[in-house]
Order: C-alpha cells, then structure tokens, then sequence
C-alpha cells in the first residue's frame, strides 16, 4: 500500500513526540511511525515486572563482545519510547560540555554552544514542569528559574546528605521532571517510588503528558506496529522520498513524505540508515564521512549502598533520587582522568529486579538472603555515581549478518568503555563510600559497573567529513533527513541526557518548521 503525508517521523518517544507537536501545531501533515505498541498512561502499572515490559525493544541489538551498553535497560518500545520508563532526572548539560576540544584537547566539539540551546532548555521545562531548586545548584549554568519547588527529601536524602556535609560536599535537591503540585492539569507525584514502570497519573515528565496530547490535537497521525526498515530515496539519491515499513501482520508499506526524520532509538535510526543503502549511498544514508554508527557512548555508573541502624523509608520518594552534586563535574584532575562525574543520592528502592533490593547483593541465597531483606527493606541506602564516557571511533554500530522477521540485518553494538570512564568510575566509587561511611553506615558495597543512557552513532558537527548531521540534527548528505533523539550528541557529559535531547529536538523542529517551504 502506498500513501503520503507531508513529515514522516520514526519513533513516538522523547524526541519524536516534540517534532510531531511542533510541526503539526505549524499546520503540516505528520505521521509517526513506532514500531511498538500504542501505550496509554492507564497502561501502565505498579510492578517491577510490568516495567520490563516497556524496556524490552523490538527489535533486539546484539552486543557480543567488550562492555554491554544494557542495551534492553536503555532502549523502550512503543508509545513514549524509552521515556516512558526513564526516571525524570533532568540536569541541564554544562558549557564546557559543548567545548572539550577547544577548551581541552579532548573530545569533540558540538556545532553549537550552551547558549544556543538554553530558550530551548527553558521552553521544554515550561512545557514539561520541572521541579528544582536553581539557586541550591551552585553548577547549573544560566537559565529560567524551575518552574516547581523541589521534589521532598525522605529519611535517606536526609541521612545521605549529612555524609556530604561532613565530606565538605554541596548539594541541592535534583532537578526532576516530576510534579511536585498541580500543573497544566496533571496530578502530583504520590512519591511512591514507581517511576521505572511509567506514571499512570502523569505525574512523570513523559511524551504521554505534553507532546504527543499536543501532536494528536494538533492534527498527527500515530500509528503503532508500523516497523520502519528503509528510508526511500530518489533515483539520483538526493532526497528522501518516504520510508518502507511493515505492519503487525508482516505486510510490506510505503509511505511518501516531503520530509522524514529519524528518531526512532540511537541504535535503531543506526540500523535503518546501513539498511537503507543503495547505489547513490552503498555504505548507507547519510554516511559520506563514514560515521555513521560511531562514537557510540554511554555513562559509566554504580549504585553504593549503605546499611543503617536508622528507619531509611527507602521505599519512598522516586527511582531517580532526592538530592544531586555535581561538585566533581570539572573536566581536569590533577594527575586524574579527564571528565565529569555527579553523584545522585536517595534513589527509591523496591524488593525485586535489575535496581531492587534482592539484586544488590547477588551473592546471598536461602537465609542468608532472607535476613538481609528485612534488614534491607528498612534500613538500605542507595545513590549512584555517573561518570562521563569518552568519544571513541571505534566504538560503534553496524550491521550483524543474523536478519530481522523482515529479511533485514540486525544491529551490533561493539563498545569498550573508555580508559578515562573507567578511571572516573573508581574514583567515584571510592569517594561513594567514604560519603556512606561519613553518613555512618554499618555496611558498604557497590554495584558492578552499569552502563547508564546511550549516546552516539549520529553525531552533529560543523564539517560533513566529521560528523552525520548538522547543528540543527539535518543531515549533511541529505538535506530533507533529520536525526532526532541522543544520537546526535558529539560528548556525553556526566549529565543524564534526555533533558539535552529534548532541547535538541525542539531546536531541530523550530529549524523545520520555520524553513520548511525553502529546504
């Protein structure tokens, strides 16, 4: 079956669902195509269990040698993508984190400066509702005021702060796009601790509250189970034409469009530019400099936790924490590794799966475990290190010789966590449980190393021999094809990102919107 539309979108996530709002508020036809179901907020339920569901993506990338990317904690499926589950901590990037070569030798450039993004920064936390306290984050650069006082601190942000205190450490409550009172008619947070299995009252900043509503009023197509696997393009392979993808029952579509845009995961929209190769482009879209599927980074992490003698109510408050510090966000050490690191501290707990109690001691069975868990329940303590990873070439996506339902090649991930990241990593864990042991914690452990958040693949850049899109995430080779989402990202900072991506996207669809009839 053919048909048309004016923008075709891939993914119904964080970054698709703004493009949508913006564009079909400007006037244009849009249709979103996800390949997962079409979940609603009353979906969505109150079990560890249930939220593996929204984080099993479709389809499965490989990962068989090196460090894991936790490819399935990251990645989502269907409506809301993986910011249906995501915790809502959303600090902003920091200046230096747009400039590490220029300022340092390292890393690479952004095309763009903190000041080009932040009237989108403060757009989407308008939009969105985030609570805060800006003053208290003596690092956040400039920007509007939160527009919601911060979230509340429960007995373990209390107990965990004290240990920064005495550590000569700072904090301030996280910045968290979770509502803390009414807003633009949502509810607020309960802080029943179940963010990682979606909100079904909207408290939790997620494309189900503002920018899919927004898209769907303002006139966009969603359409779900519509599994995306090759851009079309003209004959001369100039411009992209629309896209080929197949429905629930295997049926083979197409659909036309004057625009399209990516952004589907990071992996994914990787995946979908190698398949989408032809004469014109044999190495696939977009990939002139070679780059496409390289730098892939992430965020190295560990949870530390603490056993107290005091009532903890660990169970209380959000999956993403109470309170943050950022003080070791400078990018030079003495005789250290290069990169940003922040702590978050606080972080509800419930008794079962990948980030429950049971799991953070793997090594307990029978009553051994038993015992632990009734201390656990009541007197656990838990916060994370977040390191920053480094931009490597080789770490990258391509294309697996297994193939997907539809013939298509799957994607691989082939990643090493940088000798940096990895040094950022113990000396945050180091510094973790001297914070604990300052706090008084009868018992201290970590985690392994996690990998939190995937960027990369699709980096922006002012040159096309050195990156796959421009500043505004079109792409260099083709000018109606944008990539939307973390993708684009050059640097990964230590800051969770979907803040930043947000801002990206709205800076892309505002760049869309305004020169669509000229592009």
């Amino acid at each position: 079956m053919n048909s048309a539309t004016e923008v075709i979108i891939v993914g119904a996530g964080a970054a698709g669902s703004v493009y949508a709002a913006i564009l079909a508020e400007a006037g244009r036809s849009v249709t979103v195509l996800d390949g997962g179901p079409p979940w609603q907020l009353t979906d969505l339920y109150s079990s560890q269990s249930w939220a593996r569901r929204l984080k099993w993506a479709e389809p499965h990338a490989e990962e068989h040698a090196g460090d894991s990317l936790w490819f399935n904690f990251n990645a989502g499926r269907g409506y809301g993508g993986a910011a249906l589950h995501h915790f809502g901590v959303w600090p902003r990037y920091h200046e230096a984190d747009f400039k590490e070569s220029t300022l340092y030798g390292r890393g690479l450039d952004w095309p763009l400066e903190y000041q080009d993004l932040r009237p989108y920064y403060d757009r989407v936390q308008a939009d969105i509702g985030i609570a805060g306290d800006a003053e208290a984050e003596i690092w956040r650069p400039d920007g509007d005021p939160y527009p919601l006082p911060p979230v509340p601190r429960f007995a373990q942000g209390d107990i965990l702060q004290k240990g920064f205190e005495l550590r000569d450490m700072h904090t301030a409550p996280v910045p968290m796009a979770v509502l803390t009172r009414p807003y633009k008619g949502r509810n607020a947070c309960l802080w029943d601790g179940w963010c990682e299995a979606g909100c079904p009252i909207g408290a939790l900043g997620n494309p189900h509250v503002e920018y899919i509503p927004r898209a769907l009023q303002a006139g966009a197509v969603l359409q779900p189970y519509s599994r995306v696997t090759r851009v079309l393009m003209d004959k001369r392979g100039r411009r992209a034409t629309g896209v080929e993808y197949f429905d629930q029952q295997g049926e083979r579509h197409t659909l036309h469009a004057e625009f399209v845009v990516l952004a589907a995961f990071g992996i994914e929209n990787c995946r979908i530019l190698f398949n989408s190769a032809s004469a014109p482009h044999p190495d696939g879209l977009a990939n002139s400099s070679g780059l496409v599927g390289a730098y892939v980074m992430s965020h190295t992490s560990a949870n530390l936790f603490g056993m107290f003698d005091a009532d903890t109510q660990n169970h209380m408050g959000l999956n993403g924490g109470q309170i943050i510090n950022q003080d070791r966000f400078g990018k030079t050490r003495k005789n250290g590794p290069f990169g940003s690191r922040q702590f978050i501290a606080g972080l509800a707990v419930k008794p079962n799966d990948l980030l429950g109690i049971a799991m953070t001691r793997a090594d307990l069975f029978g009553s051994k475990l038993d015992d632990f868990m009734h201390r656990a329940a009541r007197n656990l303590t838990n916060m994370v290190t977040i390191s920053e990873d480094q931009p490597l070439r080789s770490n990258r996506v391509e294309l697996s010789g297994n193939k997907d339902a539809h013939g298509f090649s799957l994607a691989r991930i082939v990643y090493q966590t940088s000798p940096d990241a990895k040094a950022l990593w113990r000396d945050g864990v180091a510094e973790g449980k001297e914070i604990l042991a300052a706090a008084g914690a009868k018992e201290i452990w970590n985690s392994p190393q996690g990998a939190q958040h995937i960027m990369g693949g699709t980096i922006m850049g002012k040159r096309s021999d050195e990156s796959v899109t421009n500043k505004y995430s079109q792409t260099h080779d083709i000018d109606n094809l944008f990539i939307g989402g973390a993708g684009v990202f050059p640097t990964s900072s230590a800051a969770n990102p979907t803040f930043t991506l947000h801002a990206t996207s709205m800076m892309s669809a505002a760049y869309l919107r305004d020169n669509f009839d000229s592009l």
